[in-house]
């Protein structure tokens, strides 16, 4: 080969290493993650699902973006929780109601009147009873990075105040589909219709069903004020959510990116409970301009008298030390 040819040779190799260098100096196209919730994107959960994205983003330099759907765009959320199983959703932020359909041992905290405050609700779910549950998930198709929230439940109807159990009986109210709902309710003479989140506003504007029990900030964000009466500040039940993802997501990652995944669902549990805690501190006030009457005085301890048959049956079901354990939980 004569030195010309060399000299242009080695020219040409120098420009495809400078092509190459600078092709691997060129940040990665993100990956986009589709997030799903029920609410709309004011909502706690689109608080909650936006500081985990923003997390996200900082601690993998942009590797990942999360693209959200709102308001069940992909579905209710039982479907939500079946795409992120399949592969075809990749977060979930979601009521655990629907979850103990997927996972049993999720529905110990659906429990009426198990959880005293939001600061006991974070100290079991923080603690070990909660991680334990979280370990369940992977047997069952599912990563559950974080304990999010819903907030304490509260029932509303279009009938009567409810202050005792007897003003509740034969009331035909939507559930989750939730047989721990199902047993209080049932247990109370109340009529419990399960169903699906996006069908529930329909239901109540044509009278299918009376009423339905949800969060303050749930209520707030879903304008049943438009449709529903009456408010019961029952606080019945605490509401856990739970941020999930698509094993075809984590199956993917490696151990650094999977501490940076769970690091960015605990800051969107962390942002979700703020904003759940902020609507139902204010939230009342708002549902009375928005023409609710608020029955504040509950009685709860007949409630609690009422429900008995229904805790001795949770205990069969799931045990009464671990009931008891929660219950009696040190904070």
């Amino acid at each position: 080969m004569h030195l010309m040819e060399l000299k242009t040779l080695a020219r040409r190799l120098a420009g495809t290493v400078a092509v190459l260098t600078a092709l691997l100096a060129l940040p990665a196209a993100a990956e986009e993650l589709k997030a799903g919730y029920s609410l709309p994107a004011t909502s706690h959960y689109g608080v909650g699902v936006t500081a985990m994205a923003e997390e996200l983003a900082k601690l993998s330099s942009g590797k990942w973006t999360v693209k959200q759907f709102p308001a069940n765009a992909l579905g209710g959320e039982r479907e939500m929780v079946e795409g992120a199983q399949i592969g075809t959703v990749d977060i979930v932020a979601t009521s655990s109601g629907p979850v103990g359909n997927f996972v049993p041992d999720t529905l110990i905290t659906d429990i009426p009147f198990l959880f005293k405050s939001y600061e006991h609700a974070h100290a079991v779910l923080d603690g070990p009873i909660g991680q334990a549950i979280l370990d369940q998930f992977p047997k069952h198709g599912l990563i559950a990075l974080a304990w999010g929230e819903n907030g304490f439940r509260n029932l509303t109807n279009a009938k009567r105040p409810v202050r005792t159990p007897a003003d509740a009986k034969g009331l035909k109210i939507r559930t989750m589909e939730n047989q721990v709902h199902m047993t209080a309710f049932k247990t109370l003479g109340v009529l419990p219709t399960p169903m699906a989140f996006p069908e529930l506003f329909t239901a109540m504007q044509q009278g299918t069903v009376d009423g339905q029990e949800n969060p303050i900030g749930v209520i707030l964000g879903a304008k049943f004020s438009q449709v529903q009466k009456y408010l019961t500040v029952s606080q019945h039940v605490y509401s856990p959510a739970l941020i999930i993802l698509s094993p075809s997501v984590w199956n993917k990652l490696n151990d650094q990116e999977k501490g940076w995944f769970k690091q960015a669902a605990l800051a969107g549990a962390k942002a979700m409970r703020k904003k759940a805690e902020d609507d139902a501190a204010n939230g009342i006030e708002e549902l009375k301009r928005q023409g609710m009457e608020v029955v504040t005085d509950v009685d709860v301890a007949a409630f609690q008298e009422a429900l008995k048959p229904a805790y001795a049956e949770y205990a069969r079901k799931f045990g009464q030390d671990k009931i008891d354990a929660i219950r009696n939980y040190r904070f």
